[in-house]
């Protein structure tokens, strides 16, 4: 028996949509980095784009444990001296882009490189509950439904 080792043109890919309303943020992105790697198929190749695409909804609704939301900070140097600055993710979440949360969580657990950046780009994250891959026919995937720590309520 053969080891079957995929070339590009023959992946499938198919369309999942998340509502990421209540489920905590780290769990969501690291199922997130399963799919869009394509590590839940059988036929997975490390070297080929053999994830799925990945549309995210509702991003400001995430939920974060713990007291996440005040203390992780984003940090960013502006390039001039003591230029050091940072954002908490409950700022940025209550900000205009709440979506960045969801894709820096994700794109951490993506591998660094080409093929990361272009599994990175079949990820659609949007802030409210509206997207406009209709066309695609998303199949719903239920995270919160995979595990009860998936989801909080309170």
């Amino acid at each position: 028996m053969k080891t079957l080792s995929l070339k590009p043109s023959e992946v499938e890919k198919k369309w999942f949509i998340i509502d990421a309303e209540g489920l905590v943020l780290g769990r969501m992105a690291s199922i997130i980095a399963n799919i869009l790697r394509g590590k839940h198929k059988p036929f997975y190749t490390p070297h080929v784009d053999c994830g799925d695409n990945i549309i995210v909804i509702n991003a400001e609704k995430v939920r974060l444990t713990g007291n996440k939301r005040n203390d992780d900070m984003f940090y960013w140097h502006t390039g001039y001296p003591g230029g050091i600055k940072g954002r908490s993710k409950g700022q940025i979440l209550d900000g205009k882009y709440p979506e960045r949360v969801v894709i820096k969580a994700v794109e951490r657990m993506v591998p660094r490189g080409p093929l990361g950046r272009k599994q990175m780009g079949n990820l659609k994250v949007y802030g409210g509950g509206a997207h406009p891959h209709e066309a695609q026919q998303p199949e719903v995937l239920d995270v919160g439904a995979m595990n009860p720590k998936n989801k909080r309520i309170a």
